[in-house]
């Protein structure tokens, strides 16, 4: 619980940090908003394409009466959509970071100076470092994926389809926003992907606290666009706290191993 509290503050600190930093919250904005648009876009060719995908996928509900056939596939559409927002909400950050790469990493920076000190990066060329991160993105969002198809297939089971999942969902939503919002500073660091999911499932609470409260706030129109800079803000706060100055992934993390004496869930 404690965790789960240290978390939502590190949020709160990013949000006023990008708030007292005008500029920066401003330049942010950019990349954000030439996300929504591709998202916004998306989403609405979706809701238009819903009903035809709802038949499509249900053939032997074709000769069902009223009102069966018009329940399964407007619970389908339901699914549908939502499994599009959650999916919209970790990708949008993955893609707003990667468009806005040159600029978050100067944010970030920013960051760790006015909270006392920024580490040296590697030394690699812009393409590199986007490759990187293209390649991290997508090891991430897979494994994102595969738990989107179990809560969408869960979705339809009756009563804990609609209130113990979209909570459930919610939580390991938030856990793989973290993920993809702390990237700037752990590649800073020269952390693997894998090094980072460990370090973050080590301190579940702590991640589950940064990314839910996100994952509802970017639910909001708008508000996605409006938080990013503070969320890459607060993230690099995250990661100070993980791993504090003069600190190293260690060989065994960094290998993919979990951090040693801590408590870790079934792993993600």
């Amino acid at each position: 619980m404690r965790d789960l509290v240290a978390g939502v503050r590190y949020l709160g600190r990013g949000v006023r940090w990008a708030a007292r930093h005008g500029r920066w919250w401003g330049f942010g904005l950019i990349p954000a908003l030439i996300a929504l648009v591709l998202y916004a876009g998306a989403l609405f060719a979706l809701t238009l394409e819903s009903g035809d995908l709802a038949a499509w996928a249900t053939p032997f509900a074709d000769g069902w009466g009223s009102p069966w056939q018009g329940l399964l596939r407007g619970l389908f559409v339901a699914l549908l959509l939502a499994g599009g927002l959650t999916l919209s909400v970790l990708t949008f950050t993955a893609v707003t970071l990667l468009i806005g790469d040159p600029f978050y990493e100067s944010l970030s920076e920013r960051v760790e100076e006015s909270a006392g000190g920024c580490p040296p990066g590697p030394d690699r060329p812009l393409w590199r470092e986007l490759g990187i991160a293209l390649r991290d993105m997508a090891h991430v969002l897979l494994r994102a994926a595969a738990f989107g198809v179990l809560f969408f297939a869960l979705g339809f089971l009756p009563v804990v389809g609609q209130t113990v999942v979209p909570v459930v969902g919610t939580c390991v939503t938030g856990f793989f926003l973290t993920v993809e919002l702390t990237t700037v500073a752990m590649q800073r660091r020269d952390v693997p992907v894998r090094a980072r999911l460990a370090l973050l499932r080590g301190r579940w609470g702590l991640a589950v606290g940064f990314g839910a409260p996100l994952v509802l706030l970017f639910l909001i129109p708008l508000a996605a666009v409006v938080l990013t800079p503070g969320a890459v803000a607060g993230a690099t706060l995250l990661v100070r706290e993980l791993m504090p100055a003069g600190a190293d992934a260690g060989p065994a993390v960094a290998d993919g191993a979990e951090p040693e004496g801590r408590a870790v869930p079934a792993s993600w």
